[in-house]
């Protein structure tokens, strides 16, 4: 029948904390010094206010497990989503693991313009247009900065194929993020090692010609 935790202020190294089955309506400014805290169970009190609740537990970033379940609480719609989302370190959640489609479909729910930069990033678009190439901007993304650069080079050196990434400015951090790669100079070169003489060769020969290099930039 707990209804107040005021009486765990001073107890910051606890790992785990059975507080199930009692009568905790809200615990705001009780929970929050326990950033050693891994298993925290809460279920089947008297909880309500969701945000609340989730930013207390925010400076847990040990918390693995965690319990809300059968709080009123949990009726909130995307309650699990928002959960997973802004307690990114729990991985068993109501006694059920939190996958990573569950992950993203947070992300995405809960950050959209974040999500559309990982999107873009991690599977850019192929596009036929020649380098350079403006293209309209999706809806999604604007105002936004094209980016091309090129996805692979293969063992045929005359095959290069080109991702078109589009990244917003809305959020500070990308454009960080996109200055970074702006900044960032790479390089591959390739040789066709049947085509260099070996050193026999270059003996019987007595030539010393440099072989054929290819080398390709990109930003």
């Amino acid at each position: 029948q707990i209804q107040d935790l005021t009486f765990l202020i001073k107890n910051y190294c606890l790992t785990e904390l059975y507080l199930n089955n009692n009568e905790l309506t809200d615990i705001s400014g009780a929970l929050k010094h326990l950033c050693t805290l891994q298993i925290l169970l809460l279920h089947n009190n008297q909880l309500k206010e969701l945000g609340r609740t989730v930013k207390e537990l925010k400076g847990m970033i040990s918390l693995q497990t965690l319990n809300l379940f059968h709080n009123p609480l949990a009726q909130d719609p995307d309650y699990r989503l928002y959960v997973i989302h802004f307690l990114p370190s729990v991985q068993l959640l109501d006694r059920k693991s939190v996958t990573q489609r569950e992950r993203d479909s947070a992300r995405h729910l809960y950050n959209y313009e974040r999500s559309c930069v990982v999107q873009s990033i991690a599977f850019g678009k192929r596009v036929s247009t020649p380098l350079g190439t403006t293209v309209e901007p999706s809806r999604y993304t604007q105002p936004a900065r094209r980016l091309m650069i090129p996805s692979g080079i293969y063992n045929n050196v005359r095959k290069i194929t080109h991702f078109q990434v589009i990244l917003p400015f809305e959020n500070p951090e990308d454009a960080v993020s996109l200055r970074a790669m702006t900044r960032s100079l790479m390089e591959f070169s390739s040789v066709d090692w049947n085509k260099v003489a070996t050193c026999q060769e270059r003996r019987l020969e007595n030539k010393a010609e440099p072989p054929e290099k290819l080398t390709v930039q990109f930003r």
